[in-house]
């Protein structure tokens, strides 16, 4: 922990941009690439898997949906590996997304590259909490079918489950065991949704697998299905992830990829291709709402999804936490008073915001599309690209440079269109269901 603190201590002494770099109140360089990979696997095989037959699979078709995951899963990986390989570029440790980019770049990358990962992080988080809602409202309808209780009610239970786990784990390396509970949940419902979609689809007569709309229409999903695609494998958080890992940090960070982009993605393509099979193109963007079967086991099915959530979404929140906590010098034992009321104002109040909005406008589909487009491409396939060539412009070629400059280029190009699109789906819900909706 000492070699950490002394890393950490001489990024923060000789930044060569006008912004202060605080040394981070949370644990860094202590996990193993195992439990990092667990992490990233759980971001891979969160809850928001369940959606992905209806707003990847219908928009795109067999050939498009198969093979744009397939791809995604590819490209992914090979972003991911960009950026965890220039993790100690100038031979500094960087811990923070919006650290490595001032160094780079200066303090206007800092502050762009700061607003758009809290942006995609906020939005991912508001995802997570109409998820948990989501969850909840389709185990409450297995037993009682008044609807008395309104979907933004099951967002505000979900979002309090949220505020208690914000409080109670005080950062991304405190997961700890929680990590093999979220792996044992995702087991759960993926198990059971891929049975009962199994089920469903023998005994279904045959499926629709036409891509619905008109040509105009489609031309519009197909594109945020695109952004869909890109918001599947991707956190946008790479760096602060990596920063909890133990030296040697690259080998570390690779090792966990890998074990992410192989066997930490086969549930979430097993569950989405069946989930398509099984229902064409009728899958919901929620696939528990489609299966049938034994209550118990749906219920089942609906809980661990709801628990997964909470434990999900604390990951993506941990950098605004790690912010928080490093500003106000908030550390020591969770119990203490000052850090227990801190973190239940400030986490709570931040969760309450988010809550609000989630309840205010419940799209799901359109929120992953949008998120995708705003934040997810570009930190994910823009900078890293451009990133690397900065990083490694002396040891690569010209080709090399040529690639990486296509890569800009392109999804450059796919988050415009993919922006557009999603406003316009938003736009056209937002007509469609009303405020506080109870889809």
């Amino acid at each position: 922990m000492g070699e950490e603190k002394e890393v950490i201590s001489h990024v923060i002494s000789s930044p060569p941009f006008e912004v202060e770099v605080l040394q981070t109140l949370h644990q860094i360089g202590q996990d193993s690439w195992f439990q990092v990979g667990l992490v990233l696997t759980t971001t891979v095989n969160c809850a928001y898997a369940l959606g992905y037959a209806g707003t990847i699979m219908v928009p795109l078709g067999w050939i498009g949906g198969v093979t744009g995951m397939v791809l995604s899963t590819i490209i992914s990986l090979y972003a991911s590996t960009l950026m965890a390989k220039i993790h100690q570029y100038g031979e500094k440790r960087h811990i923070r997304y919006r650290d490595l980019a001032g160094f780079m770049y200066g303090y206007r990358a800092y502050v762009i590259v700061w607003g758009l990962q809290y942006a995609n992080l906020f939005l991912i988080n508001i995802g997570f909490i109409i998820l948990g809602g989501q969850a909840l409202k389709a185990f409450y309808l297995l037993f009682r079918e008044d609807h008395e209780m309104k979907l933004p009610y099951f967002i505000i239970i979900a979002g309090l489950a949220c505020v208690i786990f914000a409080v109670s784990v005080p950062h991304l390396s405190a997961l700890g065991v929680w990590m093999a509970v979220s792996t044992f949940l995702s087991i759960v419902y993926f198990s059971i949704a891929f049975a009962l979609c199994l089920k469903d689809g023998i005994n279904a007569p045959p499926r629709d697998y036409s891509i619905p709309g008109s040509s105009s229409s489609r031309a519009f999903t197909t594109i945020g299905a695109a952004a869909s695609l890109v918001f599947v494998y991707n956190t946008g958080m790479i760096p602060e992830i990596q920063a909890t890992v133990r030296a040697p940090v690259v080998d570390n960070m690779l090792k966990a990829l890998y074990f992410q982009f192989t066997i930490g993605v086969v549930p979430v393509h097993a569950v989405t291709y069946m989930g398509y099979w099984a229902y064409g193109s009728k899958s919901s963007s929620y696939l528990l709402y489609n299966v049938s079967g034994p209550v118990w086991l749906r219920g089942l099915a609906n809980i661990a999804a709801f628990f997964q959530s909470i434990i999900t979404l604390h990951i993506f929140a941990s950098p605004t936490y790690e912010y928080l906590d490093t500003k106000y010098r908030i550390s020591g034992s969770v119990l203490a008073f000052r850090n227990l009321s801190f973190r239940t104002v400030v986490r709570g109040g931040y969760l309450a915001i988010t809550i609000f909005l989630s309840a205010l406008l419940p799209f799901l589909g359109d929120f992953m599309s949008f998120t995708g487009a705003i934040s997810t491409i570009p930190l994910t396939f823009i900078l890293p690209n451009h990133m690397y060539i900065v990083a490694m412009r002396k040891q690569i070629s010209s080709l090399q440079k040529s690639w990486h400059w296509f890569n800009i280029l392109f999804f450059s190009c796919i988050a415009v269109a993919a922006l557009v699109a999603s406003v316009r789906l938003i736009a056209m819900d937002s007509k469609t269901y009303h405020a506080f909706a109870d889809l």
